[in-house]
């Protein structure tokens, strides 16, 4: 028997599902007032206008994370979920989808996208969750950067652009039981200064290949006797990994010291790190 479509029964499934409320009316009267087939009916549309916008970018969104005890040790989890706009982002329904997404790696303990991507929900799996939330949203919804690391001691610094909104960056950083007593103040150095590696031995080769080229020949065309170019790209590399090297950057609250210096203060040792902020990684921008 169909049921009567009051403007009760359309706020009720507006807050629901957060589709709009000529979405829900129109969803609604489809359904004959039934409320759980008014939603299937948005969710089925909302799918067909975000398979149409596959191709649009996504570069807004949340980045998700939580430390947690694992096999003995601390492991921390962040998952970067994008969205196409930050009106999405910062809606409780998005935010949910954040933390589901984020459980689901925790419990599958995944550490790569393909991985989490597989990992068991509710709706199915990760994969069948963000169809959901494209869905829902008529957005294009996926799954950014996945980072897992795993220390005895493990801290976080979450950036929000502001209070409205979900965190943008999350910082991590994995230490021994000494490095615990500065591990706060190195994730904060991660998330203001980027670094992109932990020791100037992580460096590829590579890497250290190009900037040595480019540092020649920059001497070359001002002109240095070929005599000291060797002692000036030496210079130059250093300044390098003091840009790029977390425990050779200058820490932010005493640049007399370095990253290295301050862990040597309380005997301790940076093992890992992690830094993620939405929209950073080439995948979250197709």
């Amino acid at each position: 028997m169909a049921q009567k479509v009051t403007l009760d029964l359309i706020k009720k499934v507006r807050n629901d599902t957060g589709a709009g409320m000529m979405d829900v009316k129109k969803a609604l009267d489809e359904a004959e007032g039934d409320p759980e087939r008014a939603k299937e009916i948005i969710r089925a549309n909302g799918v067909q206008v975000a398979g149409k916008r596959e191709g649009r970018k996504a570069q807004e969104g949340l980045v998700a994370a939580k430390i947690v005890d694992e096999d003995g040790k601390k492991t921390g989890y962040i998952v970067e979920l994008n969205s196409e706009t930050d009106f999405v982002a910062e809606t409780p329904q998005f935010v949910n989808y954040g933390d589901e997404i984020l459980n689901a790696a925790i419990k599958a303990k995944a550490g790569t996208r393909e991985e989490v991507l597989a990992a068991p929900t509710p709706e199915g799996t990760v994969q069948d969750t963000i169809t959901s939330a494209g869905a829902l949203f008529k957005e294009h919804v996926k799954l950014g950067q996945v980072v897992r690391i795993s220390g005895d001691f493990i801290d976080m610094y979450a950036h929000k652009k502001s209070a409205e909104f979900p965190p943008s960056t999350v910082a991590m950083v994995a230490t021994d039981e000494n490095g615990a007593k500065v591990a706060h103040d190195i994730a904060l150095q991660i998330s203001a200064m980027t670094p992109q590696w932990l020791t100037s031995d992580d460096v590829p080769q590579e890497i250290l290949d190009r900037e040595t080229r480019v540092a020649t020949e920059k001497c070359q065309s001002e002109g240095k006797p070929d005599k000291i170019i060797p002692m000036i790209v030496k210079g130059r590399l250093n300044a390098f990994f003091e840009d790029e090297v977390l425990l050779n950057q200058k820490y932010v609250k005493d640049p007399q010291r370095s990253i290295a210096d301050l862990l040597k203060s309380v005997d301790g040792k940076a093992e890992a790190f992690a830094r993620v902020e939405v929209g950073k990684d080439d995948e979250s921008r197709e």
